[in-house]
């Protein structure tokens, strides 16, 4: 086991490095730079200013320079300081935004897995039921709705309409007054929403994969065998068909994690909430490379690591993934 989890961590490296290159690449051929956003509304630049600012921030070298002046840079955990006119320490401005990001996200992943596999393995146990059509109408909605217009679907109904939760922030203007139970309800109302949409398309797609999973799984003749012995139909699905089921499952939950942090430029931004996808937006506005260049990196060690943890989930379940048999 620990043979294959050391040759998963060194395939990470070379991986993390061509991600890194590509979207550097990418970042400074797009149009405009730091230097054009700052001089070009400014009648009073010179061509001598543009110089300066481009020698201040290293975009006068040739572009495989910058890159690995940055890398030998980011090796030392050093992701530079922000263009923007607080010049900050990047690790610093990204850190303090990191925990809501990843507190939305996990509990998404841990509504998504509570919500969508009872539903799976329901519409699998009844196929062609009420239930099951029901749940096949709910996925066709789910991958058809746009997430930014059922967010401001939400937080016109919820929000405005009904007054039940509150649509932007992570806490109330005087939380720092409130006891610890009111805070945390408080801090509850604000998460709601951003949690609900950020797990809406993720609830979709699972239910109908644990549906095909399950289904395929309850056909095998172990199964049937196991209810020719007479065991109940709860004790045959829960303890000799769910566990198999689930193992395709754990997969596709690894290969999720990218799309829920991608989806947290969407929602972050429109709820405002002070997370990494609202750093990650406004950096590229603003054409912070450094900072864009430290979100990036984050959320591809991010992506990797729930690769990661899902192959040796797998490994550990399929013996034989470990193996190579």
């Amino acid at each position: 086991m620990w043979v294959y989890l050391l040759k998963r961590l060194a395939s990470m490296i070379p991986l993390l490095i061509g991600i890194t290159l590509i979207s550097f690449v990418v970042i400074h051929l797009a149009p405009g730079s730091p230097v054009d956003l700052q001089t070009e509304m400014n009648p009073k630049a010179s061509p001598e200013a543009r110089a300066r600012l481009e020698k201040l921030y290293g975009l006068d070298q040739p572009l495989h320079v910058q890159y690995f002046l940055w890398l030998s840079r980011m090796l030392r955990l050093d992701f530079g300081r922000s263009f923007s006119p607080d010049g900050r320490p990047v690790a610093d401005k990204i850190l303090e935004r990191l925990p809501i990001t990843i507190l939305i996200n996990v509990l998404s992943l841990a509504l998504i897995l509570a919500v969508a596999v009872p539903i799976g393995i329901v519409s699998a146990v009844r196929p062609n039921s009420l239930f099951d059509k029901s749940t096949t109408v709910f996925v066709f909605i789910g991958f058809a709705t746009p997430t930014f217009w059922l967010a401001l679907l939400c937080m016109l109904f919820f929000g405005v309409h009904l007054g039940w939760l509150p649509i932007s922030g992570i806490s109330s203007y005087n939380a720092d007054q409130m006891s610890d139970p009111a805070w945390l309800w408080d801090r509850t109302k604000h998460l709601i929403l951003p949690v609900l949409i950020s797990a809406f398309g993720g609830l979709a797609g699972f239910s109908r994969y644990m549906r095909f999973n399950m289904l395929e799984v309850i056909g095998q003749d172990y199964i049937t065998t196991a209810r020719a012995k007479g065991l109940s139909e709860m004790r045959v699905i829960l303890k000799h068909a769910l566990r198999n089921a689930l193992m395709p499952v754990i997969t596709v939950l690894g290969l999720s994690v990218p799309g829920l942090i991608g989806g947290s430029v969407i929602f972050e931004s429109i709820f405002a909430i002070p997370g990494m996808g609202q750093l990650f937006y406004q950096s590229v506005m603003a054409r912070d490379y450094p900072v864009i260049m430290g979100s990036l990196v984050i959320g591809a060690v991010l992506t990797l690591v729930g690769n990661l943890l899902a192959d040796v989930s797998y490994a550990v379940v399929d013996p034989r993934i470990r193996t190579g048999k």
